[in-house]
């Protein structure tokens, strides 16, 4: 086990490296196949730490939440937003299923608000933002599942100041995604902000999760319960 967590522990490093030094990919010229890599590399390796880390079911739907998330990653440079959606979207679900089993029994009149709102009010800017409106439906479709991402998480038991928020990053991300087709600039501040809320997003989510979820797994084994 020690061996493991300090693996892991390096895998966490690697993966902070990866996903803050892939902006300086931006403008080496590199080719395609090796600038996808590199934007992959950040949170394939946040799906290896959560594999070194997972205990349970919840350990294993963490992990393919970040390997969806890498293969969408690649796929929206590699395919197109369409295709790259789609992977992110399957994504989205299987992180709700993980907080819908892990979701707190009672909830203050703040979290619920919040919660209830972040759906519609997501989904309404998703469908006004794009300059295309030919594809704003197929934009708003996709934020549904993501709000409904966030607003799991946020009623979750996870720590919402680490997965809670990280969930709501992504949402910004993406809503800055599809403005970026319409009234924001395709520039490299825009594209900062897409990426450093996307990748400190899955961060916060993954960190987030893992540590609940050890914490629960070494309870467990402190108190086994009646015999």
């Amino acid at each position: 086990m020690p061996n493991t967590n300090m693996l892991a522990r390096w895998v966490l490093i690697a993966s902070l490296i990866a996903g803050v030094s892939y902006v300086a990919a931006w403008d080496l010229g590199l080719p395609k196949a090796a600038e996808l890599t590199w934007k992959g590399l950040g949170v394939s390796l946040l799906a290896v730490y959560a594999a070194l880390k997972a205990r349970e079911l919840d350990g294993w739907l963490l992990v393919a939440v970040m390997a969806l998330g890498a293969l969408g990653d690649v796929l929206l440079g590699a395919l197109g937003l369409t295709v790259g959606a789609i992977a992110f979207l399957a994504g989205h679900l299987v992180a709700i299923g993980l907080y819908l089993r892990n979701r707190r029994p009672t909830l203050s009149r703040s979290q619920l608000a919040l919660a209830v709102v972040l759906v519609p009010a997501t989904v309404t800017l998703a469908w006004l933002l794009p300059g295309d409106r030919a594809g704003a439906p197929g934009v708003a479709f996709y934020s549904l599942g993501l709000s409904l991402m966030a607003a799991t998480a946020w009623t979750s038991r996870f720590h919402r100041f680490r997965v809670g928020i990280g969930a709501v990053m992504f949402v910004v991300s993406d809503l800055l995604i599809f403005a970026r087709t319409g009234p924001l600039p395709d520039n490299f501040l825009t594209g900062l902000g897409v990426w450093g809320l996307y990748y400190f997003g899955q961060l916060l989510i993954c960190v987030g999760v893992t540590e609940f979820l050890s914490s629960r797994t070494s309870a467990q084994r402190a108190d086994p319960g009646p015999p």
